[in-house]
């Protein structure tokens, strides 16, 4: 892990400031946790909310030494610290991540910060061209990513165990709207409320919540971008306006075939999370309720099993991993080591130096541009019913 070179460089952990994740929210324990899981992090300061009085209660109830009672005020008087924070981890509602990471980026400051970078291809563009003309680091939790296998499975790919790729499919799907819970909006949690409108949440849910994490998936286990799509993207259930479901036939750059299916109403479907990917020789499949396990299939002989914290696995995978093989690690591990990532990339580069390669897969500022272009393609595809192009920044 990363945490020996967080020390080389600074001689002390990353100072982080939090935006969002009050007591009550769904994320914003993960965040937290992942942050602390490596000793990378020091939570440093916060601003939990946009009611200035919770915001300062939930930075006294959780133990953070510095709550602000907006972001302005936190980003003036960190400045001012001689001990002020390095960074800023932000989990909040989609419309407000530009506004929050451009702020932090005019102050020099680094940002981890949720998916989808922001909730419209312009604005994405804007952020990117940013972080690269201030010289910082934003960085987004794709945080299967980080599963020890899926790195494995990348790296595998990579090495050309399989061959040349041929086809790859993904499944993320989920049964959280299967019935018309918008019917009955006083009933509706907070974070389920602002997912579903569209001014917050984005254009379309199910790309924006769930799909973008499918699609990064994607193009991080193949090492692939995608080029073009076809696809159907709209509401399962009557009445419904947005979007619940997503089936969708891609191409990638270099020819290789896809499918992808993302969908919150299958019932019963407990957060289903998938990739399969194979090529002229055999092929791997992962999925998330076997983490621990990447199945690696060959042309006429039997399947192999490579399990987490084997010393076999490729280095990719072994830097993801924490403890020995027959202990498993799952979600807040691989949510983990994206922040790990992060941290060496912000530690590297306020030292001068330079991280270990494997850090720089760390999704970035331009995944996030991406998943908005694949996002606009995928639903120009629906109106047309024809291919859409994929638009491609470098």
């Amino acid at each position: 892990m990363s945490q020996a070179a967080v020390f080389k460089h600074l001689g002390r952990r990353v100072r982080l400031g939090l935006i969002g994740g009050a007591p009550g929210s769904l994320i914003g324990p993960v965040h937290r946790t992942a942050a602390r899981l490596d000793d990378c992090f020091e939570l440093a300061a916060g601003v939990f909310s946009s009611n200035p009085e919770r915001s300062l209660a939930a930075a006294k109830e959780l133990g953070i030494a510095r709550g602000y009672a907006d972001i302005a005020t936190m980003i003036s008087e960190e400045a001012n610290r001689p001990d002020g924070i390095d960074a800023v981890a932000i989990m909040t509602p989609n419309d407000s991540h530009f506004d929050y990471a451009a702020a932090a980026l005019d102050a020099g400051l680094d940002i981890i910060c949720d998916k989808p970078l922001t909730n419209d291809l312009d604005s994405a563009l804007t952020l990117a061209r940013k972080a690269h003309d201030k010289g910082r680091i934003l960085s987004l939790t794709h945080n299967y990513s980080g599963y020890p296998m899926v790195r494995e499975a990348r790296a595998a790919i990579e090495a050309g165990e399989v061959g040349p790729l041929r086809l790859v499919n993904v499944r993320y799907v989920q049964g959280s709207l299967a019935k018309a819970v918008e019917a009955e909006p006083e009933k509706l949690a907070a974070r389920t409320k602002w997912r579903l409108d569209a001014s917050k949440g984005g254009k379309s849910h199910v790309l924006g919540d769930i799909g973008v994490h499918a699609q990064q998936l994607m193009t991080y286990v193949t090492g692939l971008r995608i080029t073009s799509v076809l696809a159907d993207v709209g509401a399962s259930l009557p009445g419904r306006t947005a979007h619940d479901t997503a089936q969708i036939i891609l191409k990638f750059e270099d020819g290789t075939r896809g499918q992808m299916l993302v969908s919150k109403v299958a019932t019963g479907a407990q957060n289903v999370v998938a990739i399969e990917a194979y090529g002229e020789e055999g092929g791997v499949y992962w999925e998330q309720a076997g983490a621990n396990d990447l199945r690696v299939m060959r042309a006429n002989k039997a399947d192999e099993i490579r399990t987490r914290g084997l010393p076999s696995l490729h280095p990719l995978a072994q830097r993801a991993t924490r403890i020995p093989v027959g202990h498993p690690e799952a979600f807040f591990e691989a949510f983990a080591n994206i922040y790990t990532d992060f941290a060496e990339l912000v530690a590297a580069r306020i030292a001068g130096a330079k991280p270990d390669p494997m850090a720089l897969l760390t999704p970035d500022a331009w995944i996030g541009v991406d998943s908005l272009a694949f996002i606009d393609a995928c639903l120009e595809s629906t109106e047309t019913g024809t291919w859409a192009d994929v638009k491609r920044f470098d």
